[in-house]
């Protein structure tokens, strides 16, 4: 059985995008052959020759400090649950917060 998926992009200004999807928001700056999005899982950077379908794509997802040489008691699933909402609900505010900017400066 299928599932449903949904994606809409806004382009705020050449050059800056908002893309929307069941997964939440993301930022995407850049030119038409490389651009940068930012989204709550990570930072995508793709660069490409336009036309032929050829891109690389590197992705960094966000470091949870987990393997690194200082040793932190992992969050319970309801703790990280938490800070998910708080990193979600934070990078929807900059995006409404950038679309607000834009559409005052263009009004």
């Amino acid at each position: 059985m299928g599932n449903f998926r949904f994606y809409r992009r806004v382009n705020i200004f050449p050059g800056l995008s908002v893309n929307l999807s069941k997964s939440g928001p993301s930022l995407s700056v850049g030119v038409r052959g490389a651009h940068v999005t930012v989204g709550r899982n990570g930072i995508r950077k793709t660069v490409g020759i336009p036309g032929t379908g050829i891109y690389y794509t590197s992705y960094n997802g966000y470091h949870t400090g987990f393997h690194s040489a200082h040793q932190e008691t992992p969050l319970s699933p309801e703790q990280q649950a938490a800070q998910d909402r708080k990193a979600e609900w934070l990078l929807g505010a900059i995006v409404i917060g950038i679309v607000l900017i834009v559409a005052a400066l263009f009004h």
